[in-house]
């Protein structure tokens, strides 16, 4: 692809790094920004900047929010009893969407899979197992995709806290095995949430 301007290239080429989008889709992209106001443009910019540069990790959860403890740890009215586990900030977005869960959630970052190098000192589960050790915790829900690098992760998790006085559950199955979660429809998902199985009965499965 030639262009006649290096500027021109040089944000195709950024906006090419961004997930699915390719080359075409990026000119694309980078030409309706040139068509627009000016402001509009410096207002993508100066938000995008914003993001990277003040954006935070909830020091509970690990969600991503704009101050040290996100606002669903921080609301008195949720359920601190109760912790849903999920994978990323994406999962809890969809389950909130559903109104089915009033609990805490955890976000671990991702999911163990050798094959991409990821194992559990990569992902946020010694904070997970301290607060389960701490004795505050009395339901821990695993809502990771039924994936195999999910379902792995489960039984990681599950047997680091086996020895603990603690309910210990998974979303029930209406959700297709191999399906990610952010891709369920919220009634799938709710009903799921509220028809969670005791995780025991998950292995026997």
């Amino acid at each position: 692809m030639e262009f006649s301007s290096k500027l021109l290239e040089k944000a195709v080429y950024e906006m090419s790094q961004l997930p699915g989008i390719g080359k075409r889709t990026a000119l694309r992209l980078v030409l309706h920004l040139l068509r627009q106001p000016k402001e509009q443009t410096l207002h993508l910019a100066s938000a995008l900047q914003l993001m990277r540069n003040d954006i935070k990790f909830c020091k509970s959860c690990h969600n991503i929010s704009d101050t040290e403890l996100c606002e669903i740890c921080a609301n008195p009215r949720r359920t601190k009893e109760i912790i849903c586990v999920v994978e990323d900030i994406r999962d809890v977005m969809a389950i909130e969407n559903t109104s089915s869960f009033k609990g805490l959630y955890h976000v671990l970052g991702g999911k163990i899979s050798p094959m991409d190098g990821i194992g559990p000192n990569d992902l946020n589960i010694a904070s997970l197992v301290a607060k389960v050790k701490e004795g505050r915790v009395k339901e821990l829900i695993f809502a990771l995709s039924s994936t195999m690098e999910g379902d792995t992760t489960n039984f990681y998790i599950f047997k680091q806290i086996q020895e603990c006085d603690i309910i210990t559950s998974t979303i029930a199955r209406g959700i297709s095995v191999g399906n990610e979660l952010e891709y369920t429809d919220e009634v799938t998902l709710g009903r799921s949430i509220l028809n969670r199985i005791p995780f025991e009965a998950s292995l026997k499965s």
